[in-house]
């Protein structure tokens, strides 16, 4: 078992789940994983061969396996993959960021050119910090949300121009600060023609990979200086739990009508819309508001760890 490398045995328990107790096919299999079908038979046959199954899946892989299978019923997700967690907060973050990172991979391995959406954050960053670098110069990387700070500096967490240098992809960022002034010069920086070719892009890319955070007296965008004290008051009196791509939303998973998102510049999600629209978040402060982008279907998709996922799955 020695001579094979994690990530390898990771996929091999991925398909051997997939196989043994999913009940899938080895076709089923290749598309889930995005590899051809003697790939799919291959990890498989490393399954067995490395004793990862018996009559049950020795690997921690299997219960993850097991809470994304109940969150996709439960939610009716295209997309979910949890990784182990140990309770420690810097190993969860790396996990679901090697997670993550997995996933884009998968996307990018692709033979069709597509169009990908990104978020910006902390766990988007470690995530394609971690991608494999590949030459992949027929997709378009699209920002969904501005990356100019309130004082005109870039947002250090930015995602897409670092996955763009690692697969040598066409990239879209959205020249604008996340928030306008005003309702009124939010207008006018999306009517920018350039501006409006970005939005048309990334309404229409084939898959949205963003993160999420939770709105709260520890709120990254009051910690990152993107909205201030009394915009944070404002929102939490207006029922906001959490904000996905600086986009509002109460505890039923509806976008605010007021408060900053009457000046955020940030592309609009499609709400309950068929295409992968991937959150990457973790964390016991994030679970209201992950519950809530779920059940609302402002996100089909989930990348996190199995303490969240139980903590989701709890109520």
């Amino acid at each position: 078992m020695h001579d094979v490398d994690d990530a390898r045995l990771d996929e091999a328990a991925r398909a051997g789940w997939l196989y043994y107790i999913a009940g899938k096919t080895q076709d089923d299999i290749a598309r889930t994983l995005n590899v051809s079908r003697p790939t799919a038979q291959r990890l498989v046959s490393l399954c067995r061969s490395e004793g990862l199954i018996t009559f049950r899946m020795d690997h921690p892989v299997a219960e993850c396996m097991q809470l994304a299978a109940r969150l996709t019923e439960r939610f009716a997700l295209v997309h979910c993959d949890i990784s182990p967690s140990d309770g420690s907060a810097e190993t969860s973050f790396i996990g679901v960021a090697e997670a993550a990172a997995t996933f884009i991979e998968r996307t990018l391995r692709g033979q069709r050119a597509l169009v990908i959406g990104l978020g910006t954050g902390r766990s988007m960053r470690a995530s394609v910090e971690r991608v494999t670098p590949m030459a992949r110069p027929l997709h378009r990387l699209v920002s969904l949300v501005g990356n100019i700070s309130p004082d005109g500096s870039a947002f250090p967490y930015d995602a897409m121009i670092k996955l763009a240098e690692l697969t040598q992809a066409q990239y879209f960022p959205m020249p604008l600060p996340m928030h306008a002034s005003s309702a009124a010069q939010r207008k006018l920086l999306l009517d920018i023609e350039s501006v409006r070719r970005i939005f048309g892009m990334a309404a229409a890319a084939d898959v949205w990979i963003t993160g999420l955070s939770q709105i709260d007296e520890d709120c990254i965008l009051y910690r990152d200086g993107f909205i201030t004290r009394n915009e944070l008051l404002d929102l939490i009196r207006l029922g906001a739990v959490g904000e996905n791509v600086g986009r509002v939303f109460d505890a039923n998973g509806r976008f605010l009508t007021k408060g900053t998102n009457t000046r955020i510049t940030s592309v609009p999600a499609e709400v309950n819309g068929p295409k992968p629209r991937i959150c990457v978040a973790h964390g016991a402060a994030k679970v209201p508001a992950l519950r809530a982008a779920l059940a609302g279907r402002i996100v089909n998709g989930l990348i996190s760890d199995e303490a969240t996922a139980r903590a989701i799955l709890k109520q």
